[in-house]
């Protein structure tokens, strides 16, 4: 796929809809084992389930060298003390291209999607665009440059 197709598909085409997600007052272990249970790696943080409004998002490295490496309590280190908060985000109707420039960019995995009122509504990971899209060079030039670790 060249960034040409990219930017004529969606971001909304490819998101998985209605990602598992967390409220910042949920502790690490409650965190963990969800990660566990639903096998994800990040898990998008909303200010509450009813609302819906992305406020941060917290991954499996976070949990390991925030929280277990720095000899924090998982049952009550709340999320929102080891969260990276005001992630990146797209928007459904936005172009893959802008998803994959802001993951390139900020050297991450995933994006999460929300509406125009910042609710999260899907999730977008590197497997998806090489799996959910034509698989090509490109797609695969694309994901080694964002799977890089930064300064290389």
């Amino acid at each position: 796929m060249s960034m040409e197709e990219a930017a004529m598909t969606k971001c909304g085409d490819i998101m998985t809809p209605n990602p598992v997600c967390c409220e910042p007052t949920a502790t690490i272990d409650v965190v963990a084992k969800t990660m566990r249970d639903k096998d994800v790696g990040p898990i998008p943080i909303v200010d509450s389930k009813d609302e819906m409004h992305l406020v941060g998002i917290v991954t499996d490295r976070d949990v390991v060298v925030k929280v277990l490496g720095a000899g924090k309590d998982v049952k009550t280190t709340a999320v929102d003390e080891v969260m990276t908060p005001a992630p990146i985000k797209c928007r459904p109707e936005d172009d893959v291209k802008k998803a994959i420039k802001l993951m390139e960019g900020a050297r991450v995995r995933r994006i999460p999607i929300v509406d125009d009122k910042d609710k999260l509504v899907g999730i977008i990971a590197q497997a998806d665009i090489a799996i959910r899209l034509n698989k090509t060079k490109k797609t695969g030039e694309i994901l080694e440059e964002i799977s890089k670790p930064p300064g290389f």
